[in-house]
């Protein structure tokens, strides 16, 4: 029986390159994968999923109106695993579309992506892969101080931790970065100090 799979990580820790090495893998075995990545993730262009060790591949964009069920069948009978990268940005109804493909046609579906924002709150999507995928994984990273990377903190221009503000922007490296919980919460005492928050 295929699963509804959901790998976790903070930023910079390789689920973009994980989720692409798994494409390979199963091309590797003449298997068909649907790579998906949702719309708003811009960062890297259109039609492309891309990790900063440089390893790409062409994807179908979806916004977040579209049926993920619908579109599987579209495919079906070509495609052997829906591989999706960025699975945060996914609405709750897309992950349940997602589950209903893997129960009903027995296709495996692995969502790579992040569990939390830049203030520790799960993403809608995120939450709704806790709540029913059958296997769930930390893909981990560590903190500069050598500790387990849990936060994904956001940076102003001014090199400053941002402790407020819409769940989404879309950044890089350096818009993001993983810490520990203990070096985040530090930072924001220090600003506090300093009276910058």
């Amino acid at each position: 029986m295929a699963k509804l799979y959901f790998k976790y990580g903070t930023m910079g820790s390789s689920k973009s390159a994980q989720a692409l090495i798994t494409k390979f893998n199963y091309e590797e075995r003449d298997m068909k994968v649907l790579l998906l990545k949702p719309m708003i993730d811009v960062r890297e262009g259109h039609d492309v999923v891309r990790s900063r060790i440089g390893l790409e591949a062409p994807c179908v964009m979806v916004g977040e109106d579209e049926d993920l069920y619908q579109l599987y069948l579209k495919h079906h009978g070509e495609i052997h695993v829906i591989i999706v990268d960025e699975c945060q940005f996914l609405t709750p109804d897309q992950v349940d579309q997602l589950g209903l493909v893997a129960m009903e046609y027995d296709i495996p579906v692995l969502c790579f992506g992040l569990s939390t924002d830049f203030l520790t709150h799960m993403f809608p999507g995120s939450k709704r892969l806790f709540e029913i995928a059958e296997s769930i994984s930390e893909i981990k990273s560590v903190c500069r101080c050598g500790a387990k990377a849990t936060v994904n903190a956001r940076f102003d221009d001014d090199g400053n931790i941002v402790y407020k503000g819409s769940q989404i922007l879309i950044g890089g490296n350096g818009r993001y970065e993983a810490m520990c919980r203990k070096c985040w919460l530090k930072k924001k005492k220090e600003q506090e100090a300093r009276g910058i928050l």
